[in-house]
């Protein structure tokens, strides 16, 4: 059991980080915006309360969101836990 839960965080980082990734390209219409909607769908509950919490950097024209990466530290300490009990 504890391993499938590894392996779903697992599967829930290469979101986090393929929705990163999509948040550097301009919508285009494409199939990009299609994979930027469904990885958003999937990732959105998690990001949100975050984003409430934690605001973006101003660098400039441009803003940083530091939630992402929250959640990915987050993830990575749980899994790192689990980890550990699971031998």
């Amino acid at each position: 059991m504890i391993a499938l839960i590894d392996n779903l965080l697992t599967v829930f980082l290469v979101l986090i980080f393929a929705r990163i990734i999509l948040s550097w390209f301009p919508p285009s219409g494409g199939v990009i915006d299609q994979i930027r909607e469904i990885v958003g769908r999937a990732t959105d509950w998690a990001l949100e309360p975050l984003r409430r919490i934690i605001p973006p950097v101003r660098l400039g024209n441009m803003a940083l969101a530091l939630s992402p990466l929250v959640l990915l530290f987050g993830i990575q300490i749980i899994q790192g836990i689990l980890r550990s009990k699971m031998g």
